[in-house]
C-alpha cells in the first residue's frame, strides 16, 4: 500500500479563500512537477514554498492554466508521512479543487482513504498508535481542555509512560522464559520479590491513569448537566440565562417544557452539554408524561445535575427526598434556590438549617449567576488531575489499561500462591499484550482499519 502515491483535499469543502490538496508517496514529486508550471521541483530544497501555475496538458497546443498556486515541498523522511510530500495550495473553488485532484489522478496518484495520510506516519514511525488517535481527538477538540488534553497526548506524554511500564516488564518476562528453556535444572533467574515490587509499582501508575478515564471523557465529550425540578421552578429561565440567549419558551403555565432540550455553554475552557427538562411531577397528560419519563432518563446518563426549586412552593419532605436520591445515585449535584428576589428571609434561613451548599439565585433578574458558572467549574476541577499529568480519553486505550491491570493482578495472586514459571509468563504476556496494543507495538489489520475509518479524508 505504501508504494503508492496518494492524495486528498485537506481543508473542509465549501466556500472559502483557500484550499490545501496533499499529496504524499514516492512519485509525489515527479507527479506534481509535471502538472506544475515554476520551479523545477525535483531540483528544490525541503521544506521550501514555491509560485507557479497548475496546468493542464502541459507541452500541448491547447494546454489550460488551472489556477496559480503555492506549493510547499517536503523530501522524505522529514515530511508528516516520512514519505515524498506536497501540499497544493489552491483557490477554494469547488471546480478547481476537483480539476487539480482529476489531473493528479491521471498521472499516477489515488484518492487516499480515510485517514491514510495518518496512518502511513505510523506504519513509517513518525507517530506510534496512541499518538495518531490523538491527532483525531486534536482536529475534534473544541474546548481549552480537550485541545490541551489532545496536544499533550500527540507528542507523546501518554506513549512515554506506557513505553517505560512495558519496557520494564519485557525484562522479567525474558527472565522468566529463559528459566523454561531450562525447565529440567530447576534454576529461577528472575527473583520473585524484585517482581512483586515492580509489579505494585506498575499498578501505582495504571490505577492513575484507569482512574483518570472518568475525567478524560467528560474533557472529550464535554459535562451532560440536567437542569431538573418542579415545573415552574425556573429550569427554562435559567437554560437562557446561562446561554444569554432566548433558547427555550418561558411561560407562567405549568408544563410548557415538554422535551430535551439542549445546548453547550464554555466555562474557562471546559465545555457544558445543558440539558433542560420537563418539570417532575405526576401528571395525567400523556405527553408531559412522556416528557417526565425523558427526565429521567437524562438524569440516569448526567454526570452533574442542578436542582432547581423555588423555596416558597415547594415542601421541605419533597426536598428531602429528592436529595437523598441524588446521594444514592452518586452522581455529582447542586441544589439551587432561584427566585431569591420573592423569598423571605425566615424561608430562606429555613432551608439552610436543613440543607447544606444551597445556591441563591434568581434566573429573572441575573443574581448570583456569576456564582453558579463558578460552582459548575469548581465542581469539575475537583475530578481533575494536576497540570500535565496524564489524562486517559480514548476507550479503546481504557479498556487495554483495565486488561493490563487484570493480567498483572493475576501475577500477584500467582505469586502468592506461588504458582510456576509457566503460568506466570503466561500473564505477563497478557500484560505486555495489552499495553503493546496501546501504543501499536501489536496490531492487526482489522484494528489499523477500524482506528483510520474514523478519520477526515485528507488527514
Amino acid at each position: 500500500m505504501n508504494q503508492d502515491t496518494i492524495c486528498a483535499l485537506a481543508t473542509p469543502q465549501g466556500i472559502g479563500a483557500i484550499a490545501v490538496i496533499r499529496v504524499s508517496g514516492p512519485d509525489t514529486i515527479q507527479i506534481v512537477n509535471k502538472i506544475f508550471r515554476g520551479k523545477n521541483l525535483e531540483k528544490q530544497a525541503s521544506h521550501t514554498i514555491h509560485f507557479g501555475t497548475i496546468r493542464d496538458k502541459i507541452g500541448q497546443p491547447d494546454e489550460v492554466v488551472i489556477d496559480e498556486v503555492l506549493v510547499s515541498l517536503f523530501r522524505a523522511p522529514t515530511s508528516y508521512t516520512k514519505e515524498d510530500s506536497v501540499e497544493i495550495s489552491c483557490h477554494a473553488s469547488d471546480y478547481i479543487i476537483r480539476k487539480i485532484i482529476k489531473i493528479l489522478l491521471r498521472e499516477g496518484a489515488r484518492l487516499a482513504h480515510p485517514g491514510e495520510f495518518t496512518q502511513r506516519a505510523f506504519l513509517n514511525g513518525q507517530l506510534d498508535l496512541a499518538q495518531a488517535e490523538a491527532v483525531a481527538d486534536l482536529i475534534a477538540s473544541d474546548s481549552e481542555a480537550s485541545h490541551q488534553t489532545a496536544i499533550n497526548q500527540v507528542r507523546g506524554g501518554f506513549s512515554k509512560q506506557i513505553a517505560q511500564l512495558r519496557e520494564a516488564l519485557i525484562h522479567f518476562a525474558s527472565m522468566i522464559e529463559l528459566e523454561l528453556d531450562f525447565g529440567e535444572e530447576d534454576v529461577e533467574f528472575a527473583d520473585r520479590d524484585d517482581l512483586r515490587q515492580l509489579i505494585d509499582r506498575i499498578q501505582k501508575v495504571l490505577v492513575p491513569l484507569i482512574e483518570s478515564f472518568e475525567m478524560g471523557n467528560v474533557i472529550k465529550n464535554g459535562v451532560p448537566t440536567v437542569i431538573v425540578g418542579k415545573p415552574n421552578a425556573g429550569k427554562s429561565t435559567l437554560l437562557n440565562r446561562l446561554l444569554n440567549e432566548e433558547k427555550a419558551i418561558v411561560s407562567d403555565i405549568a408544563g410548557t417544557t415538554r422535551d430535551v432540550i439542549e445546548d453547550e455553554l464554555f466555562i474557562e475552557g471546559i465545555r457544558f452539554r445543558l440539558i433542560d427538562t420537563a418539570g417532575l411531577r405526576k401528571t395525567a397528560d400523556t405527553i408531559e408524561a412522556i416528557g417526565v419519563e425523558r427526565t429521567l432518563q437524562q438524569i440516569e446518563k448526567a454526570s452533574m445535575i442542578l436542582y432547581l426549586f423555588d423555596a416558597s412552593e415547594i415542601e421541605m419532605s419533597q426536598m428531602k427526598e429528592q436529595e437523598t436520591e441524588f446521594m444514592a445515585s452518586g452522581t455529582p449535584y447542586l441544589l439551587i434556590g432561584n427566585k431569591l428576589d420573592k423569598i423571605s428571609i425566615e424561608k430562606k434561613a429555613e432551608f439552610e438549617q436543613n440543607f447544606a451548599g444551597i445556591l441563591w439565585i434568581s434566573a429573572l433578574e441575573d443574581l448570583n449567576i456569576q456564582d453558579l458558572k463558578a460552582e459548575l467549574t469548581r465542581k469539575v476541577k475537583t475530578r481533575e488531575v494536576k497540570s500535565g499529568d496524564t489524562v486517559v480519553t480514548n476507550l479503546r486505550h481504557y479498556q487495554h489499561l483495565l486488561q493490563t491491570h487484570e493480567a498483572l493482578n493475576n501475577v500477584l495472586e500467582g505469586l502468592d500462591h506461588s504458582i510456576t514459571g509457566d503460568f506466570l509468563a503466561q500473564d505477563i504476556r497478557f500484560a505486555l499484550h495489552h499495553l503493546g496494543e496501546i501504543t501499536g507495538q501489536i496490531t492487526t489489520d482489522d484494528l489499523l482499519a477500524n482506528i483510520f475509518s474514523k478519520f477526515c479524508i485528507g488527514k
